[in-house]
């Protein structure tokens, strides 16, 4: 499995990329440039951002939806994930952070996988090879909400709160978000093993920078996603 990003040749225009956007202008720019070099539609969500990421993102080439006030991150993917279904062309959706942390070439390679296997969804796990490197406190209590989902899902994954997923149109029709926060990571795995459609994991690396973490991939945001699921 190749690490690089292969060369483009003209932008897919079938699969969607949608991200959820908030407070990111210092790097929502450069992630939709180098998107738009491969899918000929980005679509941001900006849940009421206050730093200008709006701007930068349409800059940048990307299709704007915009929430007034911030909703979470669950009811932006919702809203990114019906925008897209709205256009016949789309074919599937590939969902993606825009703090940086995803790859293209995984989502290149996951969308390859979706289309040559024939399946319906592609979970991202970073837990299938050792290339990401979360630390070990931070494994552990991901490692513990995987055990959770699983236990309420029909869908047995080796990481649940993988944002990067690549999902098929008959299977994203089923998806109807209504958990806000992060407790939508099993909200989606529980609709999508529900349509009894085939899938798949493929592993994929995280990229854990010092700007990502200030954003929310530390340890107690990832305490926080573990109360929030058992909670909700």
């Amino acid at each position: 499995m190749t690490s690089s990003v292969p060369a483009p040749n003209a932008p897919d225009p079938s699969a969607w990329v949608v991200i959820p956007l908030y407070n990111e202008a210092s790097v929502i720019g450069g992630v939709v440039e180098e998107l738009t070099k491969h899918f000929a539609n980005i679509v941001c969500v900006d849940d009421g951002s206050t730093d200008g990421s709006a701007a930068e993102a349409r800059a940048a080439g990307a299709t704007l939806v915009q929430h007034p006030v911030n909703l979470g991150q669950g009811a932006a993917l919702q809203t990114g994930i019906e925008f897209a279904l709205s256009h016949p062309t789309c074919e599937y959706i590939v969902t993606f952070d825009a703090d940086g942390q995803h790859r293209i070439v995984d989502a290149l390679g996951m969308l390859d996988v979706a289309r040559r296997e024939d399946v319906a969804v592609v979970f991202g796990s970073r837990f299938l090879d050792d290339r990401t490197k979360p630390g070990w406190m931070k494994r552990v209590i991901l490692k513990t909400a995987v055990w959770v989902t699983n236990l309420t899902t029909s869908l047995k994954l080796t990481d649940a709160h993988n944002g990067l997923r690549v999902i098929r149109r008959d299977a994203a029709e089923h998806i109807e978000l209504r958990q806000d926060r992060m407790a939508h990571a099993t909200e989606i795995v529980l609709e999508l093993g529900r349509t009894r459609l085939p899938w798949r994991e493929y592993p994929v690396e995280l990229l854990y920078t010092d700007y990502s973490k200030a954003k929310g991939q530390s340890v107690l945001n990832s305490v926080n996603i573990l109360v929030d699921l058992v909670v909700r």
